[in-house]
This record gives C-alpha cells, structure tokens and sequence, in this order.
C-alpha cells in the first residue's frame, strides 16, 4: 500500500510519464501476491505451503521489484528479471495445488 501510495503521489514526479503504468503493474501484483502469500500464513498451520509461500514471495520481489525499478530509471536491461518473477509467481500458485488434492 505504501507504494501505490508512494508512487500515486511523491513518485510520480520522478518517472516519465510512460513508466507510470509499468509502476502500476507492479503495485497491482504486490498487492495481490501480498494478499495471497498472508493467507497461506494463515492456512499454513494445516497444509504444506512453504514452497508456494516461497514461490510467490521470490516471484513478487523479482517482478514487482523489477518493474519499480524500470519505472524509476534503471537500465532497461534488468526488464529480463521481470519474466524470472513472474515463472516464479506461476509456479507459486502450481505449487498450491499439491495441499489443495491431498487429502487431509
């Protein structure tokens, strides 16, 4: 929340304006993965999640982490980060589906 926040306001006058978008992006799937990975905290007590929790937490600093970055000025060639991410954040919800089939 602190980003959007951030990046909504004080932010928003250090990006070129094409950038803002990208930098929305990367709040959008912080916050849902964020979201995803305290509800596996959650449920962490009854099934196995810490690979997925894992997963979704490399995959949210490496493709949310990557796009703040472009947005703010890095070099162009840290954008090969973002699809590291995002294989991470999809084999963070793969990795889900092995304690969802299981029986209890």
């Amino acid at each position: 929340m602190a980003f959007g926040a951030g990046g909504a306001h004080a932010l928003r006058s250090l990006m070129a304006p094409e950038y803002v978008a990208t930098f929305e992006t990367g709040v959008r799937y912080h916050l849902i993965h964020a979201v995803a990975v305290l509800a596996l905290a959650l449920l962490g007590e009854r099934r196995p999640i810490g690979l997925s929790a894992a997963l979704l937490t490399l995959g949210t600093l490496l493709f949310s982490g990557s796009l703040y970055a472009l947005a703010l000025g890095a070099p162009s060639r840290l954008g090969i980060v973002t699809p590291v991410g995002g294989l991470a954040l999809l084999l963070g919800w793969l990795a889900l589906l092995r304690p969802a089939l299981s029986p209890r």
